[in-house]
């Protein structure tokens, strides 16, 4: 195969999803770097990438969805689960959810707490804060005038407002902002969206700064590996079409293509578990057993009521005129179903009393249906969908083969705790426990999945592997360790541990899991590893 050599960066950047487009934004910012940032996917330019229930469509679409899968789930009774992720400028941030969530200020203190000294909440806010532009007057725990845009929700529905009073009435108190470090509580969806439409961080980073003569952006660009020499990382080799590049790097490379495709690159540079990079076909260079491992992930168990006197997606969907008045009402306003996120209300709460905080998130949501990139279902319904959103459980994403192309060996390992096998039945009692309440009689709630029928702790088990799905939060394949720890794939400053001038920035840095949704603080992960990598570079 051919290779053409794409001459010299200071900088390149695997990677344009939330984290990479930061980088690029960040590192541009001195005309004195020259900055190459390498997409696998294509551009972002479909008009579902950009309305806001859009993600209906580009979930499990090609065009958007690297469209990868789980290996068997033994905690899910055997089955194989789609994994997406985003396959355009933007990233996941393209596809997602657009919740703006930070988690809690104990996930980020735990941190500090494990050695890694500057990742405390009070170490962290200052970078959330950087790039915030929140349509709320600007308070302690808010800013504006930053390139990630923050709004409420433009529409409300009836039936979620209800569950919310119900959430009241089982013991969840209603609260205005989830991002002051503390989510216990009930409140609406914060999302990233301008007046109506999705802002990714293509949109919000990359866009304004592509004019940059100092950067470079090429989409459709497959990382096949790092090269190393004299144990420091010099290039990256990657494919372009048929043709095989390579850029060279005199400052630092960047691994930023997500927790699914950051450790596979790793491992095939010959950066892993030796025994583990023989049998996959690749020499092994650097001996980093934690590449790959401790994959965490939020499994949301998805509980649907049908319910009855009240509007919902469903059947407002389902209905040709209701269905041209969404699309006449959002070409006017920007506002109407069109405008919405997956989920407009939430709720933290604790699943029994020995969790210091919340521990399950609640995704409230009126519409119903089997599974993402499917149809909704033919009647008014919502989704209670519910998560632990600390796992124990813990998996790995490893390479398949030597071969980029090959979709890497995913398996989360979801409940395979005793631990998360009881926060899972707990969290359906919890949900049934609100919907239960008496604000809710009035539609005549009536659970159609898992069904009333399911009762015993052993059943309600069952049913959590046949409801569970991931949330799309993969993360810490590439967790940050203090000195010492053989397994910590990257130290506080992101940097691989045994290699020079190569950093991983991105979700799977993190060491555990945050306490809600991982876009954003991927956003500030990458906030802060770009002031680290500017200040080293002092």
């Amino acid at each position: 195969m051919p290779q053409a050599d794409d001459g010299v960066f200071d900088y390149i950047i695997c990677g344009a999803g939330s984290a990479g487009c930061v980088l690029a934004n960040r590192l541009s910012a001195d005309p004195g770097n020259r900055v190459l940032l390498l997409e696998g996917g294509g551009s972002d330019n479909w008009i579902w990438l950009h309305i806001p229930a859009g993600y209906l469509f580009a979930i499990g679409n090609p065009r958007s969805d690297w469209m990868f899968k789980t290996a068997a789930e033994p905690g899910l009774n055997g089955r194989s689960l789609p994994y997406p992720r985003g396959r355009v400028l933007g990233g996941c941030s393209a596809i997602n959810a657009m919740i703006y969530m930070r988690g809690q200020a104990r996930d980020y203190d735990g941190w500090r707490q494990q050695g890694l000294a500057g990742w405390g909440w009070d170490d962290v806010l200052p970078y959330f804060l950087k790039h915030e532009d929140h349509e709320a007057p600007p308070n302690e725990f808010h800013s504006s005038g930053g390139e990630w845009h923050v709004e409420h929700p433009r529409i409300k529905w009836e039936v979620l407002e209800r569950l919310r009073d119900a959430a009241e009435e089982a013991g969840i108190e209603k609260i205005d902002d989830f991002n002051s470090g503390d989510n216990t509580g009930s409140s609406h969806f914060q999302v990233n969206q301008k007046r109506g439409r999705r802002w990714s961080a293509a949109r919000g980073f990359l866009k304004p700064v592509l004019s940059r003569p100092n950067l470079k952006v090429v989409t459709g660009a497959l990382v096949d590996r790092v090269e190393l020499r004299d144990g420091r990382a010099i290039a990256v080799r990657y494919r372009l079409g048929g043709e095989t590049r390579l850029a060279e790097a005199r400052g630092e490379i960047l691994l930023s293509t997500g927790a699914v495709a950051s450790p596979a690159i790793l491992e095939r540079s010959g950066i892993g578990d030796p025994s583990l990079l023989k049998a996959n076909g690749v020499e092994p260079l650097v001996d980093l057993p934690g590449v790959g491992n401790n994959l965490q992930d939020h499994l949301q168990i998805r509980p649907v009521y049908k319910v009855n006197g009240v509007r919902t997606l469903n059947t407002d969907y389902a209905n040709l005129f209701r269905r041209s008045m969404m699309l006449v009402n959002y070409a006017l306003r920007r506002r109407g179903p069109l405008a919405m996120a997956p989920s407009q209300m939430g709720a933290f709460v604790r699943s029994s009393p020995e969790y210091e905080t919340a521990n399950l998130q609640f995704h409230f949501q009126p519409l119903s249906l089997d599974n993402w990139g499917e149809g909704l279902h033919p009647f008014d319904a919502i989704t209670a969908s519910v998560c632990n959103l600390r796992p124990t459980s813990r998996g790995s994403i490893h390479l398949s083969g030597p071969d980029a192309a090959s979709a890497p060996d995913i398996r989360p390992n979801y409940l395979a705790t005793d631990v998360d096998r009881q926060v899972a039945v707990d969290s359906l009692k919890w949900t049934r426990r609100i919907v239960s309440q008496p604000a809710m009689a009035a539609f005549n709630p009536q659970e159609h999945r898992p069904g009333a029928h399911i009762v015993s702790d052993e059943d309600l088990l069952v049913a959590a592997g046949e409801l569970g799905t991931t949330i799309f939060h993969p993360v810490s394949t590439a967790r940050m360790g203090p000195d010492g720890d053989r397994f910590a794939v990257t130290d506080e400053r992101l940097r691989v541990r045994g290699i020079g001038g190569l950093r991983v920035i991105d979700a799977s840095i993190m060491p555990t899991i945050v306490s809600g949704n991982t876009s954003s603080p991927t956003v500030m992960i990458a906030e802060k590893g770009a002031a680290m990598i500017l200040e080293d570079a002092r």
